[in-house]
C-alpha cells in the first residue's frame, strides 16, 4: 500500500535491505506515507533515483565502520533518524547433519552458519547501534527488528536461520529494556510464509525441500501449497501486510507499543 494512509510526514527512517523483497515494499510504503528513506543495502533499488525524500547507500550492514559512516550521511542530508527497521537478512535452507547421505552440500558448513550469523545478527547489532547513538541525543526513535516465525517456533531444515532470527526477538526483548528510559522504542515483527514469487529450481527450495524430505525437483509453487494447511487464514501474507504494521509502528499512533515480537502469519503456529 503505498497511498498516505498513515501520516509520517518529517520522519525519517533507515531501512536495511530495502532495495527488494520485503524490504523494498516497507521503504515504498514508508515514502508513500511522507516519510524520508534511507535505503541500505549491497544492491542499487531498480529504477533509484535520489531525491528530497530518498537516499540510498551501498553499505555492508556488518561492517562498523560503513555502518557510522552511512548513519552519518544520513544525518547530513535529513537531519536526523526518526526509526530504523532492520530488515536485511539471509538464509541458507541447512539440516544438522546429513542424514540421508546425499547431498552433502545441504549440510549445516561452518561457512554457512558465519554468514547467517554476520548478517543476520552481527549486521542487526552493528546498524543498531550506530543508529542509537542518533536517537540518544534527543531521547526518541523506534527501532524494528525483523524476526521470524522461524525464530519463535523454530523450523526444520532452518536451524541456524531460526537460532539468528530467535536472537533478533532476544535483541528485542533486551534493548526495549535497555532503550525505553530514553524514549528509545524497540518493537519486534515476525513474518511466515508470504506472496513472493521465487525462480523455479531455485537452489534455496532444493535445499529446503531435501531438508524435508521431499522430492528436490519440488516447485516453489508447491511449497505454498504444502503450507496453506498449516495456516488458519488458509493463504501466505502479502508484502503490503507487513509493510502495513512497519508504518504504523513508526508513527506516533504506537507510541506505547514496545519490547514485544508481533508476528504477521495468518494464525500460523506450532499447534
Amino acid at each position: 500500500m503505498n497511498s498516505k494512509w498513515i501520516d509520517l510526514e518529517g520522519k525519517t527512517v533507515v531501512v536495511t535491505g530495502g532495495a527488494m523483497g520485503i524490504g523494498e515494499a516497507i521503504a515504498a510504503d514508508l515514502k508513500g506515507c511522507g516519510a524520508n528513506v534511507a535505503v541500505f543495502d549491497v544492491s542499487e533499488p531498480k529504477d533509484y533515483k535520489e531525491d528530497e525524500h530518498t537516499l540510498f547507500i551501498k553499505a555492508d550492514i556488518r561492517s562498523k565502520t560503513e555502518m557510522e559512516a552511512a548513519v552519518k550521511q544520513v544525518v547530513q542530508k535529513f537531519g536526523t533518524i526518526d526509526g530504523l527497521v532492520n530488515n536485511a537478512g539471509v538464509t541458507r535452507p541447512r539440516i544438522l547433519v546429513d542424514y540421508y547421505k546425499q547431498r552433502p552440500q545441504y549440510e549445516l558448513s561452518e561457512e554457512d552458519f558465519d554468514f547467517m550469523v554476520g548478517v543476520n545478527q552481527k549486521g542487526t547489532f552493528t546498524v543498531t547501534q550506530a543508529v542509537t547513538r542518533v536517537m540518544f541525543e534527543k531521547k526518541d526513535g523506534v527501532i524494528i527488528n525483523m524476526s521470524s516465525c522461524a525464530g519463535l517456533m523454530g523450523s526444520r531444515g532452518h536451524s541456524c536461520y531460526s537460532a539468528t532470527k530467535a536472537a533478533i526477538h532476544g535483541f528485542t526483548m533486551s534493548w526495549a529494556k535497555e532503550l525505553g528510559p530514553f524514549g528509545i522504542r524497540v518493537v519486534g515483527v515476525a513474518p511466515d510464509i508470504l506472496d513472493r514469487t521465487p525462480a523455479n529450481n531455485d537452489e534455496k527450495y532444493r535445499a529446503q525441500a531435501y531438508g524435508r524430505g521431499w522430492d528436490v525437483d519440488t516447485k516453489p509453487e508447491k511449497f505454498f501449497e504444502n503450507y496453506k494447511s498449516s495456516i488458519p487464514l488458509g493463504r501466505p501474507g502479502h508484502l503490503y501486510e507487513v509493510a502495513d504494521l512497519i508504518c504504523y509502528l513508526v508513527s506516533s499512533h504506537a507510541s506505547y507499543i514496545t519490547g514485544v515480537t508481533i508476528p504477521v502469519s495468518g494464525g500460523k503456529s506450532k499447534g
